[in-house]
């Protein structure tokens, strides 16, 4: 009720709030986006080497807590007053302060990104269920577009989690009947993994990830089966004109593996916003 209250007596401050707020959350998506890759890796080479019986090597703990954020470049802690979002690499000019190497751009847009998209999601719905929802949508969305773009995974610790949610938020039929968004699932996943599955007998080669399958079936989940064909011609349209920029701009081999997950998350955001 009070955030209700501010959002329509103050909406200036409530969207600060949900600017600051998605700042914050950016900055939790970076740790997400460069630990997670390596915490799967890790787990990989240890079912190897159970597999090979190879003895097992200990190691560090590493998960996404700890331990606490480091440079890259030279391993030291960084500083409390380091982690500000946006705000710190700017007062560093994207410089580490121990070892004075580059820190990536990646950072800062994925926090000003995430506040923005938080800030539109606050101006689309009032505060509530649906607000709530598409926060966190939006935030699964942003980690799975950066780590598939940077690594050509998603992982199914965030894709089949946010198939399940979709449906939970959709038991009441917050942005779309509960059946729609249960054939959505359905059809999502077994129209990419049937299709890649004929590419394959047919060429020999792989196509489409297994991914790339439960990503859909997650957006078909949240937004229901009758977007689905408008949602992946979308990305597909999105993935061949970028292909082609890369290959105009920076010489890349048009036969190169891209990432389609993140132009299908462009499609299935641009699809959600619309229908808000």
């Amino acid at each position: 009720m009070l955030l209700t209250e501010l959002a329509y007596s103050h909406p200036a401050v409530w969207l600060a709030l949900l600017g600051v707020t998605g700042l914050l959350i950016g900055s939790f998506l970076n740790v997400v986006i460069w630990r997670l890759p390596k915490m799967l890796a890790e787990k990989w080479r240890e079912e190897a080497r159970q597999t090979l019986d190879i003895p097992h090597i200990p190691g560090k703990i590493y998960n996404l807590c700890w331990p606490p954020s480091a440079c890259c470049a030279c391993q030291q802690p960084i500083l409390r007053r380091d982690l500000v979002p946006v705000l710190s690499w700017c007062l560093l000019r994207g410089k580490s302060r121990c070892c004075q190497q580059s820190i990536s751009l990646r950072y800062p847009l994925v926090e000003l990104t995430c506040g923005l998209l938080f800030v539109l999601a606050g101006l689309l719905w009032p505060p509530g269920i649906n607000l709530a929802a598409g926060l966190l949508f939006i935030a699964f969305l942003l980690a799975l577009a950066v780590i598939d773009a940077q690594t050509m995974l998603l992982p199914d610790v965030l894709t089949l989690p946010l198939i399940w949610i979709g449906l939970v938020v959709n038991f009441d039929g917050a942005f779309v009947p509960l059946q729609s968004a249960v054939i959505g699932a359905i059809c999502g996943y077994l129209s990419f993994a049937l299709l890649a599955f004929i590419f394959s007998q047919l060429t020999g080669k792989a196509a489409l990830g297994g991914g790339d399958a439960k990503l859909l079936a997650a957006l078909g989940a949240w937004l229901g089966w009758e977007i689905l064909p408008e949602l992946v011609t979308f990305a597909a349209v999105g993935g061949l004109v970028g292909a082609g920029a890369m290959h105009l701009f920076y010489r890349q081999k048009l036969n190169q593996p891209v990432a389609f997950g993140p132009w299908l998350i462009l499609s299935g955001g641009y699809f959600l916003y619309l229908a808000a």
